[in-house]
């Protein structure tokens, strides 16, 4: 597994709105070197769902022949149908990323788990693979659709070397604590917030948004926790919850590029492609200061 923090890149765009490789790839040796263990590109954070299958493809292929290590790429590859799911996966696979982030089918809601495990009965058939790992993909605000701790059970047990791990970005912390009781099972919190008390409890770290451009603070974070640390990770998790929570009262993903663009005075990478917007100056400079303000005037470790 990785251990440590996994960041979901956030995606480029030029001012056409087509994918900016280049950027995208910058950005994922950047966070690489300034305390991420892992990334989780073309996820929530990565504007995936407004991104097709073909430029996913093209994207993932284009960061492995960069030079970034496969073994440290969880991709999202979960979309609504099975077919491109699946090919999106096997490539995944084929290329020697460390496993796959797979949503559940998403746009028909009240689906049984009965669905559910069927879906994924046939996913895991038709990529065919014996190296393909899942990690699963809870969201359930964002998707619609839940995975039950009783569907993951499940699937864990019909398929303990395929299913390895969940994303767990419910925000719930009962459901987190659930998963995280069952053995051999690699639990990922979807944010930094549980992060302390989640490795206690043997998580190997977290996949957070905000670590796009606060690596470095959450990365110090999980060292400490990993030397069992327990009263400085407490110390030094309280001002990157706080800038957690700062990002959150603002639309995370515009909030997060703006930032990134006044930090790194690159324009483009405001762009979002609709139906999100791109925050305004205005408000870019609201949230630099109440950062600021948050974290004694020193700001986040922005990359």
């Amino acid at each position: 597994m990785i251990r440590g923090l996994i960041a979901p890149v956030l995606s480029p765009f030029k001012d056409d709105l087509s994918f900016d490789q280049q950027r995208f790839n910058d950005l994922a040796k950047e966070l690489l070197s300034s305390g991420c263990s892992g990334l989780a590109p073309f996820g929530t954070t990565g504007e995936a769902l407004s991104i097709s299958a073909e430029e996913r493809r093209l994207g993932l292929d284009r960061l492995i022949a960069s030079g970034i290590d496969p073994a440290v790429v969880i991709p999202g590859t979960g979309l609504c149908n099975l077919p491109e799911s699946v090919a999106l996966s096997q490539q995944a696979v084929d290329l020697g990323c460390e496993g796959v982030l797979v949503l559940p089918p998403f746009y028909f809601k009240g689906v049984s788990d009965e669905g559910l495990l069927c879906f994924y009965d046939e996913f895991i058939d038709r990529v065919n693979r014996p190296n393909l790992r899942i990690y699963l993909y809870h969201i359930p605000q964002v998707s619609g659709v839940a995975l039950t701790i009783n569907l993951v059970n499940t699937l864990r047990k019909r398929y303990p070397s395929v299913v390895v791990g969940i994303k767990d970005s419910s925000g719930n912390w009962d459901n987190t604590n659930s998963l995280l009781a069952m053995d051999d099972f690699i639990v990922y919190p979807g944010s930094e917030l549980p992060l302390v008390d989640a490795m206690q409890l043997r998580a190997p770290g977290c996949i957070s948004a905000t670590a796009n451009l606060n690596s470095g603070p959450i990365a110090e974070v999980i060292r400490a926790c990993e030397n069992q640390n327990w009263v400085e990770a407490t110390r030094l998790h309280h001002p990157v919850v706080e800038t957690r929570k700062i990002f959150q009262n603002y639309a995370p993903i515009p909030a997060q590029k703006a930032l990134l663009s006044h930090t790194t005075n690159i324009e483009s990478w405001r762009n979002v492609r609709p139906p999100l917007i791109a925050l305004t100056k205005d408000k870019t400079q609201q949230l630099q200061t109440a950062l600021n303000r948050a974290t004694s005037d020193q700001g986040p470790r922005l990359v």
